[in-house]
């Protein structure tokens, strides 16, 4: 009998990678899906339309919401799910400074109605919730793993610490498997148009295409540790398949700044970047975290897991994607 999985904030870029890892594997997928005016499916519109037989069972939405503990709970009593990839919030930091109450509401008191909904229904999956490496902020190290400090700079990295740290008390109080993922940024095509990643592979591209003449961004002096998304679920399935529960930096160790992204990302089109990519502060956020990279020792060794997608490597498939899109829209 194929294993149950119920993925929240199952639209989003890690959502989209982790039904396709989790259908390969033969699992049956469960996702949990606000119902909004406008559909957000695009990520996983492919997925949906699969045959319900013996060897792929279909992928299954199911209308409910993290702030509502009723639509949970129903949702949870009804799948009866062996494992459970807590991915949904509201994951934007520059959004997050403009709703921070809904930000708090949905990411951090999420993840408790969340995990409150399991324990009163007395089902025990194993349950991924995902961090974030916001949660570190400024700290000083150079890298970063399970055992440094969290500073959170931001509503939602505030929000994420809370997750965490509920998310371990529910584990050490009830004997919950309960695993935390530390996520470092983690990009791909998937990612949304907001993020700073897909704003200069998009900007790029429509530039090479002659749609646009520049591309503004923030803070190019920002650096972080940019993995592929796809591999980063891997090790999300990874953490559930142990047999004890624990929590894991998820990393490559290398941190680049905003500027030598848009460096490679031009570069790949034999453009020079200075020639277009313009630094407005008003595009700042109000607290900055000027540079975030990790050690994911620890995964590396006790899950087997390691990134398998280099920087460039990344940015040729996400700009090759991009330049796709944007002709398939003219």
């Amino acid at each position: 009998m194929s294993k149950k999985a119920l993925i929240t904030g199952v639209t989003g870029q890690d959502g989209s990678y982790l039904v396709e890892l989790l259908l390969k594997k033969k699992y049956e997928v469960h996702g949990l899906v606000r119902r909004t005016s406008t559909f957000n499916r695009g990520r996983i519109e492919k997925f949906l339309n699969l045959k319900n037989d013996k060897q792929n069972k279909k992928f299954i939405l199911h209308y409910g919401d993290l702030v509502d503990s009723g639509s949970l709970t129903k949702i949870l009593s009804k799948v009866k799910p062996n494992e459970i990839y807590h991915l949904g919030a509201q994951s934007h930091v520059g959004t997050s400074f403009e709703i921070p109450e809904y930000t708090l509401e949905a990411t951090g008191y999420g993840t408790l109605k969340l995990l409150e909904a399991i324990r009163n229904l007395k089902i025990y999956p194993k349950i991924y919730q995902a961090g974030s490496s916001e949660m570190y902020g400024n700290f000083s190290a150079n890298k970063l793993n399970e055992n440094s400090s969290f500073h959170p700079r931001s509503p939602y990295a505030a929000a994420k610490v809370y997750a965490h740290w509920i998310a371990v008390n529910y584990r050490e109080a009830y004997n919950m498997f309960i695993s935390n993922g530390i996520l470092f940024n983690h990009e791909s095509p998937n990612r949304g148009e907001n993020f700073v990643t897909r704003k200069i592979t998009l900007g790029a591209a429509m530039i090479y295409l002659g749609l646009r003449k520049k591309l503004v961004l923030g803070n190019l002096e920002a650096k972080r540790d940019w993995g592929y998304a796809k591999d980063y679920v891997e090790a999300m399935w990874l953490m559930l398949q142990q047999k004890k529960p624990d929590d894991f930096v998820i990393s490559t160790g290398k941190s680049h700044s905003v500027r030598d992204f848009c460096k490679i990302v031009f570069g790949l089109l034999n453009l020079d970047y200075k020639k277009f990519v313009i630094s407005d502060k008003k595009y700042f956020r109000p607290t900055e975290v000027d540079s975030l990279e990790g050690d994911s020792a620890k995964a590396r060794k006790l899950l087997g897991w390691q990134p398998k997608t280099s920087l460039k490597s990344l940015a040729k498939i996400m700009l090759k994607s991009d330049i796709e899109y944007i002709k398939k829209l003219k």
